[in-house]
């Protein structure tokens, strides 16, 4: 695949591993009372998967609420860049096969990525290695939200320059992941956001995190971040300012009912 590089277990098509450290440092933060609201739905504490885990940045959260944490992804390079916590066990492995004991674990947990797994192959695995009872939490967030006239220039850059390079997993966040399936007896979610303050070059920081910029610099040898900057520079203020950005949040989470649940849902 076009701007995608060989760092995990065959099979897999890496779109985020060509600057690891730059997609760590960039990427949205997940709010605190996220976590809080997903582990009280959790009986039990033990063992907790976040599956495709990235730079572990659910992990990390995660690892302040359970005694142990499983961390696991395919890319080798977003695993080099996650955060060393106790408590977390970072594997590389693909999402359908975790490698945990059949039966232990209290809570799976999914951050941004429930689109890119083979679903079926997942839900099997689920199966297998989750508790009695076991709640299964998914999560992510769409293109974030500034300022009326920022916001059309997002959207210009997001559908329109960048968006013939977007992969085709894509399109289950741009519809809400309402296509998908979810096996789970599933809890009314509260509305949360990611909420943070960024300056101009933190916003083309995480600007050229996306999946679809990678390719597109693959494919046509040149950053389009570039001239998308100075555009975003006429409409930003004062040079070194910073401006507050949302990330609208879903979340979709509840007890685990099966894969055999799919075809009677």
């Amino acid at each position: 695949m076009s701007g995608a590089a060989a760092s995990g277990p065959a099979g897999f098509s890496d779109h985020f591993s060509r600057d690891s450290s730059s997609y760590a440092k960039f990427r949205p933060r997940y709010p605190a009372a996220l976590f809080e609201w997903v582990t009280a739905l959790v009986g039990s504490r033990r063992l907790a998967w976040d599956c495709a885990t990235g730079n572990g940045q659910a992990a990390v959260q995660l690892a302040s609420h359970f005694a142990c944490v499983v961390a696991s992804d395919p890319s080798r390079g977003q695993l080099r860049a996650a955060a060393r916590v106790p408590g977390i066990h970072y594997v590389a492995a693909l999402g359908e096969q975790s490698a945990l004991a059949a039966g232990r674990v209290d809570l799976v947990t999914v951050a941004q990525a429930y689109h890119w797994l083979d679903l079926p192959r997942f839900f099997a695995e689920v199966d297998r290695i989750i508790a009695p009872g076991g709640i299964l939490a998914v999560w992510f967030y769409g293109t974030p939200r500034m300022s009326p006239a920022i916001d059309t220039a997002l959207a210009g850059f997001y559908d329109g320059t960048v968006g013939p390079y977007w992969p085709a997993e894509r399109v289950h966040v741009d519809t809400g992941y309402r296509l998908l399936p979810f096996p789970i007896e599933e809890v009314p979610a509260p509305g949360f956001t990611i909420e943070a303050e960024l300056t101009l070059e933190q916003l083309v920081g995480y600007l050229r995190s996306w999946s679809a910029v990678g390719r597109f610099v693959a494919e046509r040898g040149f950053d389009p971040v570039d001239a998308f900057a100075a555009e975003l520079a006429r409409l930003w203020g004062p040079p070194g300012s910073a401006q507050r950005i949302v990330w609208p949040l879903t979340v979709r989470a509840g007890r685990w009912l099966g894969a055999a649940a799919v075809g009677s849902r």
